[in-house]
C-alpha cells in the first residue's frame, strides 16, 4: 500500500490508528508508520495492547491477539504508541480514530451516528476510522454510503465525514487494503484499494498462534 501511495506522491501521510492488535508484525507496523506518517492517532486496539483500556470490552479473539501483541511489542514500538492521541487536526481537517463524540469507541455505521458525529465536529471535513469500513456521509445529501474503489467526493461543496477504510483488515466485503487520497486544493477525496499478499499474511497469523478467525476473515474482507 505504501508503494501505491508513493505513486501519487502526497505531501503528507495520515494514519487514524489501530497499528497493532490483529496482525503478526506489530513492531514492523509501528516502525513503518513512525517513519512514514506525518500524523498518527492511537486506536482502541493500540490502547488495549498498552493496557490503558480493559480487554474485557474486546471480543475474545481481539483480546487474545492484544495479549499476544503486548508480549511481543518492543520498547521502541511501545514508546511510539504511548506518545499518540486518539484525535487531532491537520490542515483544517478533523481527525478521529472513532468519532468526534468518542474518539476511542464510537462506531459511525448508521446515518444517526453520522449526523451526531458531524454535528459535534468543529471542522467541515472529518476523517474517522475504527469500523474498518470505507464510508462517506454528507451534510446535504444526508446518506451514509459505502465507497468502492474510485469513488470521488467533492469535499468543497458541503460538510463531509469520511472513513478511508482499513489497510490490514477491511470489513466491507473487499479484501484489498483501503486508503483515501485527499486533495485539499482541488476539494476532492478519492477512495482507493490495493491488493496485498493475503495468503502470506494468513500464514504468518497462524504461525504466530493467533486465533484462526483473524486469518480466515482476510479472504472476504469481513
Amino acid at each position: 500500500m505504501l508503494e501505491a501511495i508513493a505513486a501519487d506522491a502526497p505531501d503528507e501521510l495520515w494514519c487514524l490508528g489501530d497499528l497493532v492488535g490483529y496482525g503478526p508484525r506489530p513492531n514492523r507496523c509501528c516502525a513503518l508508520v513512525a517513519e512514514r506518517a506525518d500524523v498518527c492517532l492511537i486506536g482502541n486496539h493500540d490502547l488495549g495492547v498498552l493496557g490503558r483500556i480493559d480487554l474485557e470490552d474486546f471480543s475474545a479473539e481481539a483480546a487474545a491477539a492484544a495479549r499476544w501483541t503486548a508480549q511481543l511489542l518492543d520498547e521502541d514500538a511501545r514508546a511510539y504508541l504511548e506518545g499518540l492521541a486518539s484525535s487531532g487536526e491537520r490542515a483544517g481537517v478533523g481527525l478521529f480514530h472513532a468519532s468526534p463524540r468518542d474518539p476511542v469507541w464510537e462506531y459511525v455505521l448508521s446515518p444517526e451516528a453520522a449526523v451526531a458525529a458531524l454535528g459535534d465536529a468543529k471542522r467541515d471535513l472529518v476523517l474517522v476510522g475504527h469500523s474498518h469500513v470505507a464510508l462517506r456521509y454528507g451534510s446535504e445529501q444526508r446518506a451514509l454510503a459505502l465507497c468502492e474503489e474510485g469513488t470521488q467526493v467533492d469535499v468543497a461543496r458541503e460538510r463531509w465525514l469520511l472513513n478511508p477504510g482499513s489497510v490490514g483488515q477491511p470489513r466491507d466485503g473487499d479484501p484489498r487494503a483501503a486508503w483515501l487520497l485527499l486533495d485539499l486544493e482541488a476539494g476532492r477525496a478519492t477512495f482507493r484499494r490495493v491488493r496485498y499478499p493475503v495468503k502470506r499474511t494468513q500464514e504468518e497469523i497462524l504461525e504466530a498462534g493467533l486465533p484462526e478467525i483473524l486469518a480466515l476473515r482476510l479472504e472476504q474482507g469481513i
